[in-house]
């Protein structure tokens, strides 16, 4: 991909199996990749596994809900590496509850995870870039940005506000050389639907296997979708191949939303 070699990457939720899979392909570009999550463990495993093929890379432990945690990881990545040129909003948390038995809590914690950590990594990275005349702002959001579905209310609140603060900051940074997207996939083939599906399970009686068939099914490809697949629309859109592409949410999901 044209341009991307050693430029610094940020990716949060880093240590799950989507963003292991936007770490990887970015470093395999030749970018030095930082991922950040709150769990320490699971980081430094993403990280060792990474820099096996030689990949510079640093796992940096942070709660992106806390503008100072965001703030601190910012003067870490710049004394090891300067600044960073490309943000993949990758961390989120998806919990299915109906909506009348919703704890507050859970919706709290999701708006906050996934409105406001973004928003926090954007308010800390977006200076620079505009600063340096180029960046790219990568939003991993969902098919529930563009589409209601039962059970998820507080997914799809965060969802539908992060395709808003995607499509406001690229109209902020279209005459800067910032681009601002969303990648909205469908269920992706990682732990997190794997653990929806299990938690759906229990309260349904059905098996893993028959819940993951039905995540499959809302498909018209019938199948869930690889964290690959995400990665390589990531690669393009932070290329310079698409520095005309901004405010857009591109959906990779088998065709289920075709919006």
């Amino acid at each position: 991909m044209t341009g991307l070699r050693h430029k610094t990457v940020l990716i949060t939720g880093g240590s799950g199996g989507l963003g292991r899979a936007l770490a990887g392909a970015f470093a395999q570009q030749g970018c030095r990749v930082a991922i950040v999550a709150r769990g320490p463990e699971p980081l430094q495993s993403a990280a060792a596994e990474i820099a096996q093929n030689g990949a510079e890379i640093l796992a940096l432990p942070c709660d992106i809900c806390r503008r100072d945690h965001v703030r601190n990881v910012h003067e870490q990545i710049t004394a090891q590496w300067g600044g960073v040129q490309i943000v993949i909003n990758g961390a989120g948390i998806a919990r299915a509850a109906n909506f009348a038995e919703m704890a507050d809590d859970l919706r709290d914690d999701t708006l906050k995870t996934n409105l406001t950590g973004a928003y926090n990594c954007c308010k800390v990275f977006l200076p620079a870039m505009l600063r340096a005349g180029w960046g790219r702002i990568i939003n991993i959001a969902s098919t529930t940005a563009k589409a209601s579905y039962r059970n998820v209310t507080a997914y799809t609140a965060s969802k539908h506000g992060l395709l808003g603060l995607t499509r406001s900051l690229a109209l902020v940074t279209a005459r800067h050389g910032v681009t601002v997207n969303s990648i909205c996939p469908g269920y992706v083939d990682d732990e997190r639907t794997h653990r929806n599906a299990e938690m759906m399970a229990e309260k349904t009686g059905k098996s893993v296997g028959e819940i993951l068939k039905l995540f499959a099914a809302s498909s018209p490809q019938n199948r869930l979708i690889a964290p690959e697949e995400v990665a390589s629309l990531a690669l393009l859109m932070a290329s310079e191949k698409l520095g005309g592409m901004t405010g857009q949410a591109v959906s990779v999901d088998g065709g289920a939303v075709m919006v």
